[in-house]
Order: structure tokens, then sequence, then C-alpha cells
């Protein structure tokens, strides 16, 4: 039974002709896509999950020896860089020890007197902290935006599939009423059938928007919640590059992403 009316569907969209067939096809198009990216999305987010908490584990472990200890140490996790918070860890390094280096060169070309030299130092200071704050905001804008790949499709199909499905029933019900008029039998048995079958379209479309719309609206929220987590890092992240000293334990627990402002 079910065969068969599916059958019947196919010869119904068939019969609207180019306009039905194309619709049709857009529509299966799109929930092919859209089911595509939500799969890959949900790979992508239980591995992210994992990844992540083995990083911050051991980066925070390996964070009470020395900076160049801990970068050897998690060498290997910072060379794959297989999630944000390894990426921004590698950035935020990078940028520490590029200011560094050049600035121990600067200093070296350009000796000040004592008294000069502790105003320079701290405006020294201030510099390392604003570089190492500019980088870690650039590396959590790359990702943000990294994070939004493919959230437009998911958006454009939730938002549109319902009106295609509807320009397609529309279009079957006029081709439907056109075949009636005829051959002269307006009965509502005669009516019933083809307007039903029209319908179809429209319950395609709402098939295709409804779990669109929930997984753009279930990604959203995962994202909104990794990049909270992100920037608390960051914070605490920008603590330990400028001062030498990770955050105890209790302080980089009980921080929240509404606390976090590089």
């Amino acid at each position: 039974m079910q065969a068969e009316y599916l059958l019947d569907n196919l010869k119904f969209i068939s019969q609207g002709g180019a306009v039905s067939i194309t619709v049709a096809a857009g529509l299966l198009a799109m929930s092919i896509g859209s089911w595509t990216l939500m799969v890959i999305k949900a790979i992508q987010a239980r591995r992210l999950r994992s990844s992540s908490a083995r990083f911050l584990e051991r980066f925070w472990q390996a964070s009470s020896t020395t900076l160049s200890s801990m970068v050897t140490v998690m060498s290997e996790d910072l060379n794959k860089a297989e999630n944000p918070f390894a990426r921004l860890a590698i950035q935020g390094i990078n940028a520490a020890n590029h200011h560094k280096r050049y600035t121990a060169q600067l200093f070296a070309e350009h000796a000040v007197t004592a008294n000069e030299g502790g105003s320079s130092a701290l405006q020294e200071h201030s510099r390392h902290d604003e570089f190492i704050a500019q980088a870690l905001r650039r590396v959590i804008g790359q990702e943000a935006m990294h994070l939004e790949t493919g959230l437009t499709l998911l958006a454009s199909v939730g938002s549109i599939a319902p009106f295609i499905g509807l320009f397609g029933t529309v279009w079957g019900i006029y081709h439907a009423l056109g075949a009636i008029a005829v051959g002269g039998q307006a009965s509502v048995d005669k009516v019933a059938g083809p307007v039903g079958e029209a319908l179809i379209m429209t319950a395609f479309g709402l098939a295709v928007a409804i779990p669109a719309v929930l997984a753009y609206n279930a990604l959203v929220r995962d994202n909104r919640l990794l990049m909270g987590q992100l920037e608390t890092f960051a914070h605490d992240l920008h603590t330990y590059l400028t001062t030498g000293v990770p955050l105890a334990a209790g302080e980089i627990t009980e921080m929240t992403p509404m606390a976090v402002s590089l």
C-alpha cells in the first residue's frame, strides 16, 4: 500500500511538468545537503569535545613547569592543533616568544639609563600584555568564523524550503484543476485526489525545513557554549603568558564566560 502511495505521488510530480520536477529535485537536494552537514557537524562536535578535554587537562598539568619546558612537553599536542584550544595556545605562545625575542634585541641595541630603564620596562610589559591579547583575539575571531561554516546553509534551507514546497503545491493544484476542467468533471471525489496529492509538496517542504531549523538552533547553542569556553581559556592563557604563573585550579574552574575580557 505504501509503495503504491509513493508511486502515485511520484506520478503526480512527473505530471506537473518541469516546474514540479525542479521543485521536488530542489527540495531533495536541500534535504541531502542539510542532513549531510548535520551528520558532519555532529561527528566534528563529538571529536572536538573529546580532544579538547584531553588537551586542556594535559596543558594545565604541563603549565606547572616553565614555559619552555611546557612547550617541550606539549610539542606533540601543539603541533597537531586538532582543536581550537590547541590552536589558541600555540598562537599565544608564539606571540609571547616573538615579542620577547625581538624586544630583547631592541633593548640590546638601545641601552637606557637606570631611571629610564624602569619606565621603559613598565611600558614594555604593557606592550607585551597587549600584544598577546591581540593575538588571542585574532585567533578567537578566526575560530568563530570556522565554527559558523555551514550554518548559512541550514538557515537558508530552514527559511526557504517551506515556501518552495508551497510553490510546488500551488503549481500542482493549478495543473490538477486544469485537468479537471478539461475533463468536465468537478465532483468532490474527482477534485479531492489531485488536490490532496498536490499538498504533498508542502509536506515535503516542511519535512526538509524542520530538521534544518532544529539543527541550526542546536549548532548555534553549541557554538556559543564553545566560544564561551574558548574565551575563558584565552583569559587563563593570557594570565599565564603575561605573568608566567597559571591561575590556581579553583580560579580556573570558577571562571565564567561572562567574566572574560581581554
